[in-house]
């Protein structure tokens, strides 16, 4: 049935969240409900949620919890959970939401259409948080984008068979399938016409792609897309260390939109952490990876996850993992202090580390994390880079005051996803412009134009 009225979506967690709300707000569109920023305006709110650490829990309960008084105003207002928060709570979230109308799993999507129509007919509450085999495909609706439609996440495949302790993934998203190529193929080409350049390819393991469907391997994936015209950057994460193979460091190094840089979780630099948290590889394993990566593409930035405070984690340990990072020198890091997820087998685990040793720990990691990222950055001084431009810049930089103040300061990343601070009058969202980079902060790069874009 066709509605009229505005839809408010509320994205909590990784980039997959991201991309799932672009579905959500597609199927919205497709029943008549318009994507507002405004939650006052809202005749349906949507706030797809994330289960991977407590805070963000939390946040999806409280943003949800507010609606209460609203609804005693709007009683036509639709209130849905979906994402991962939905999916693991089932209907345990009327407890401490009771004016929610909807709790949609992660595997659901398909079905949501339907219980629109419930709510609508005067159905109280409706709860979906069961398995599926399918992964839910539809086509994107650019009309459904942020304002930034030159970068798109797409997922790939779903779920994840690698049981990590520490983590709720397999619980929450179901085991690992992935979607078929051809279709895969079908969306970055539409993508591509829509004017979209990058887009970064989503999956809990990306390197075992199609394995268990039989299908095209991943790296067979990456040449496909790497012939789709109107595509100038391929991004993937994530990347799991135990299945990095060697194929996928050839395709790094000779696919040419293959972006220079990979994203590859350690998660701890002791392989007694290692083992507990059922990684599949060990340090060596690990350091053998990055060089193979380092022998066949040099110049390639490197990223990764750290968890400190892993319980029975001691000094030691966490001084192998500090050590790692010196021996490694990465680009950045996302590094996290554990939390417990009642549903992850490391929940269970004694030995727990006190939150204020975990703070201090995480601390020390991100102090020593800043000067790799500092050094890897002022490196950069003096050359030129190819930069994707996204937009307008938020925060002025100093840089932008020794030059013209009628010049609009732009932003945008190069290859290896450095962002890029540069002043321009000619430039638009989508060009690829060479920046020379004429200073370096500690997140962020600034530089000036040359050539045409002068």
């Amino acid at each position: 049935m066709k509605y009229s009225g505005y839809a408010y979506i509320y994205t909590i967690g990784c980039q997959m969240n991201v991309y799932d709300s672009e579905k959500l707000a597609s199927i919205l569109n497709s029943y008549g409900f318009e994507k507002t920023d405004d939650m006052d305006k809202a005749d349906i709110v949507v706030c797809n949620t994330c289960s991977i650490r407590h805070k963000a829990e939390e946040k999806a309960f409280s943003f949800l919890g507010r609606f209460a008084k609203i609804k005693k105003r709007k009683p036509h207002l639709i209130t849905v959970m979906a994402g991962c928060v939905a999916q693991q709570e089932g209907k345990k979230a009327f407890d401490r939401v009771p004016h929610l109308d909807i709790v949609l799993g992660t595997q659901a999507f398909s079905r949501f259409g339907q219980y629109i129509d419930a709510v609508k007919s005067g159905k109280q509450r409706v709860v979906d948080t069961k398995d599926s085999q399918m992964i839910y495909e539809s086509l994107p609706d650019t009309s459904c984008f942020d304002e930034n439609k030159i970068s798109r996440f797409v997922t790939i495949m779903q779920g994840c068979d690698n049981f990590c302790t520490y983590c709720v993934v397999p619980y929450v998203r179901g085991r690992e399938r992935s979607r078929k190529p051809e279709s895969i193929v079908e969306e970055i080409s539409l993508l591509a016409k829509s004017g979209v350049k990058e887009v970064t390819l989503l999956g809990q393991n990306v390197n075992s792609y199609g394995q268990k469907e039989g299908q095209i391997s991943f790296v067979q994936l990456l040449a496909k897309i790497n012939e789709i015209n109107g595509i100038h950057r391929i991004r993937f994460a994530t990347s799991h260390p135990k299945d990095l193979s060697m194929d996928l460091v050839y395709a790094i190094r000779d696919l040419d939109k293959v972006c220079n840089h990979l994203h590859l979780p350690v998660q701890s630099g002791s392989n007694k952490i290692l083992k507990k948290m059922n990684r599949g590889y060990t340090r060596e394993k690990y350091m053998d990876r990055i060089s193979d990566l380092k022998k066949q593409c040099p110049d390639i930035a490197l990223s990764t996850d750290i968890i400190v405070g892993f319980p029975s984690e001691t000094n030691e340990d966490f001084n192998d993992t500090m050590n790692l990072l010196r021996e490694i020198e990465f680009d950045s890091i996302y590094a996290f202090a554990y939390s417990d997820r009642s549903s992850a087998p490391a929940a269970k685990f004694s030995e727990q580390i006190d939150e204020k040793e975990k703070r201090e720990r995480l601390n020390n990691l991100l102090q020593l994390q800043e000067q790799y990222t500092g050094k890897k950055n002022k490196e950069l001084i003096g050359k030129t880079l190819e930069v994707l431009v996204e937009g307008k810049s938020v925060k002025k930089r100093d840089g932008f005051k020794q030059i013209l103040e009628n010049l609009e300061q732009m932003v945008g990343r190069n290859e290896s996803n450095k962002i890029v601070h540069f002043p321009s009058e000619h430039v638009n969202i989508g060009d690829i412009i060479k920046i020379r980079i004429e200073d370096a902060y500690p997140h962020s790069l600034w530089g000036h134009p040359v050539g045409a874009w002068l």
